[in-house]
């Protein structure tokens, strides 16, 4: 199952992540990962589920029975962002979420105009 062992390693390389850290997050022992990234082992159905879920892809993808359709670099980064979310605990979450919602208030926009001092302070 070539073509399953391909996949897995450029879903982990389109998500930047290492195949170790791929491993970790479906919380599988990273030998036994690295034998699926490495085409000598192939997983039971409940894990091949488990990896398509976590890796936010379907297992028909994984195995190369569909293509996924082209992604610009902003969904590529929402992917990313997708599945690291997805790893991190609910408190952790929520501090990631307050940051970036700080992150998306508009800005006003600089004009290079000087703001005099107040006077009196």
């Amino acid at each position: 199952m070539d073509i399953f062992a391909k996949r897995l390693k450029e879903r982990a390389a389109d998500l930047g992540i290492s195949n170790a850290q791929a491993a970790r997050l479906c919380e599988l022992d990273e030998r036994r990962y690295a034998n699926y990234a490495n085409d000598q082992r192939e997983p039971d159905l409940m894990t091949l589920a488990k990896i398509a879920r976590v890796l936010n892809t379907s297992a028909d993808h994984l195995l190369g029975l569909t293509d996924p359709p082209p992604q610009t670099a902003r969904a590529r980064l929402l992917d990313r962002l997708n599945v690291a979310a997805a790893a991190l605990t609910d408190e952790e979450l929520r501090t990631i979420v307050t940051q970036t919602e700080a992150l998306a208030i508009p800005r006003p926009k600089k004009t290079g105009k000087k703001i005099p001092p107040i006077s009196g302070v």
